[in-house]
């Protein structure tokens, strides 16, 4: 049963659940690679799947993540940001 999130800060932050290193990512994210993809548990315990981000020293399972709002990628077409959420290591 998915959960509803909540509004709460404590809603936007998890704990990566499971991850992987995108080396040959998909049309329109080849200038983000190497980059890493995860799941995160969140509070009230459902999976989200979203890039990380500002991650220097790799990535652990079990490592405590807050979801922000990053620039996804740019329509080459119109030049149009496409601005969606990330997850990047929870700042103390």
């Amino acid at each position: 049963m998915v959960k509803r999130l909540g509004n709460e800060a404590e809603s936007l932050q998890g704990e990566v659940y499971s991850f992987t290193l995108v080396q040959d990512p998909p049309e329109g994210f080849e200038a983000q690679a190497p980059y890493y993809l995860a799941l995160v548990r969140v509070a009230g315990g459902n999976l989200i799947t979203a890039q990380l981000t500002d991650v220097d020293a790799g990535v652990n399972i079990g490592d405590r993540v807050e979801m922000v709002t990053r620039k996804l990628t740019t329509d080459g077409a119109r030049g149009i940001i496409v601005y969606g959420y990330k997850f990047r290591p929870l700042v103390k």
